[in-house]
């Protein structure tokens, strides 16, 4: 499993915490390991998905990924 931080723009409540969130438990091969307002930490097997992909469940969900760090 990889790990990766992603900085998230467009959070600013609750609702968008849980709607992250959500949003990346159904990504197949992600488990969340912390979604906060403006940021999330997951890990990753990167056999079954792809970085990509993580930043495009977020940003099917209206938020920015604006950077990502190991």
């Amino acid at each position: 499993m990889d790990r990766i931080k992603l900085k998230i723009d467009g959070m600013s409540c609750g609702h968008c915490v849980s709607a992250v969130d959500k949003a990346l438990k159904g990504v197949n091969g992600v488990q969340v390991e912390q979604v906060a307002v403006g940021s999330a930490t997951v890990s990753y097997d990167p056999a079954t998905t792809s970085t990509d992909r993580i930043a495009k469940a977020i940003e099917d969900e209206g938020y920015t990924v604006a950077g990502t760090s190991r």
